[in-house]
């Protein structure tokens, strides 16, 4: 079903002029009104300079009230809240000030690199679980990224460098009176499914029947982010959900290793199908993960984004033989700021609850999909990516154009 001609029309001018607004806080300035079209303000579509006057405290923050519109005005607040910590590449991605990843690197090589004042972090260690061989690299010197970056290149030209790149939550509303409610249980046999998210609240009505194994932090700091995507994904069933906080309570989170290291756990504990509702860009290890999982028989799920229909591609999402998936409103209708392109491959319900405390964005549209693929594969088998997919072509409901298209990808998986 396409777009209504006025919102057809605002939302990629808008995309446009918001492309257009720098990276850099110091010179984001407020985008005034746009020549021949109304001042008003778009579902999903966040306008430059509104950022939180206090600190963040955790992930949470980031999907709050106006802030959670756009990944921008995401990165924005990150580098305005904590400009020690964090900073972007070259494409505007954020990352960890001072962090980078290593593959490829020689016992020589990383002698040198750490006389150039580089520190390893030895608590991310080379996964043999998914044959992966990586280091992180902090730079004790306070160099800026592109010096650091520079350094690392000249000492070593032969090894694969790249950011320690923050993955964001790709969902909005007010999580601070968002609710979610206590689903039924059915009669589908329990599950296991896999959640990367942040953390995950087991006091939460909707998981009363789950068990729930976690990974990734000491203590339990539970967001309403990943509680309100763990719902969904659980759908008030007896099932383990195996969830990975990439968080641990603090606002600078999902760090691209944190993720890796998540996946190598899903990968241990034989979980199936694993549901990702973050976004952020193409990272080389990242990617070497991902293929690594679908090599070894799991099905990844991932929210495609909310930067609009004519923004790039998001990762893990776009990545080839993962399942990225668009959300719709409740009639149906694609929202408008839910990503668009060869990564979508189905829609699903991106809006939970209504009114003031309703949340909505593509992060909560995965996870109806991702519990449709677990009633499919009960444990992590070749070619289970492709075959999967196929199955659930077969059970969507088309919508849009004829077939698949960019935006609502096969078509609609109701839970």
């Amino acid at each position: 079903m396409p777009l209504r001609r006025p919102f057809a029309m605002l939302v990629p001018l808008l995309a446009i002029a918001l492309a257009t607004v720098s990276t850099t806080p110091a010179q984001a300035q407020p985008l005034g009104p746009v020549q021949g079209l109304p001042n008003v303000q778009m579902p999903g579509v966040g306008l430059p300079g509104m950022v939180p006057a206090s600190p963040l405290r955790s992930v949470d923050d980031l999907l709050r009230g106006p802030l959670a519109l756009t990944r921008k005005l995401q990165i924005d607040a990150l580098r305005r809240s904590e400009p020690r910590r964090v900073d972007v590449d070259p494409h505007g991605a954020p990352i960890l000030r001072g962090e980078f990843l290593a593959m490829g690197l020689s016992d020589a090589q990383l002698d040198t690199v750490q006389a150039l004042g580089f520190s390893v972090d030895r608590e991310t260690p080379a996964d043999a679980t998914l044959g992966l061989h990586f280091v992180v690299l902090h730079d004790t010197r306070g160099r800026s990224t592109a010096r650091a970056m520079r350094a690392l290149r000249q000492a070593a030209p032969d090894a694969a460098f790249t950011y320690q790149h923050l993955y964001l939550p790709a969902g909005e509303g007010d999580v601070a009176g968002a609710t979610t409610s206590a689903a039924p249980s059915s009669s589908t046999p329990a599950q296991r499914v896999g959640l990367v998210d942040g953390g995950v609240d087991p006091a939460d009505p909707a998981l009363a029947h789950a068990r729930i194994e976690r990974h990734g932090c000491k203590t339990a700091n539970p967001s309403r982010h990943g509680t309100a995507v763990a719902a969904r994904l659980v759908a008030g069933d007896p099932d383990t959900l195996y969830a990975a906080d990439l968080w641990c309570g603090d606002a600078v989170g999902g760090a691209t290793s944190n993720l890796v290291d998540a996946l190598a756990w899903m990968a241990r504990e034989r979980v199936a199908v694993i549901n990702i509702s973050l976004v952020g860009p193409d990272n080389p290890v990242l990617a070497r993960a991902v293929q690594a999982m679908i090599a070894r028989g799991h099905v990844l799920v991932s929210a495609v984004g909310n930067d609009g229909p004519a923004a790039p591609p998001l990762f893990p999402a776009a990545y080839p033989d993962v399942i990225g998936v668009s959300g719709v409103d409740e009639r149906d209708r694609v929202l408008p700021e839910s990503g668009s392109g060869e990564q979508v491959d189905f829609c699903a319900s991106g809006v939970v609850g209504s009114g003031r405390n309703a949340l909505r964005g593509t992060s909560f549209a995965a996870p109806i999909v991702a519990r449709k693929a677990a009633q499919l594969l009960d444990a992590p088998r070749g070619g289970a990516a492709a075959q999967v997919q196929q199955q659930l072509a077969g059970e969507a409901r088309d919508l849009g154009r004829p077939g698949r298209d960019p935006r609502y990808g096969y078509g609609l998986l109701s839970p």
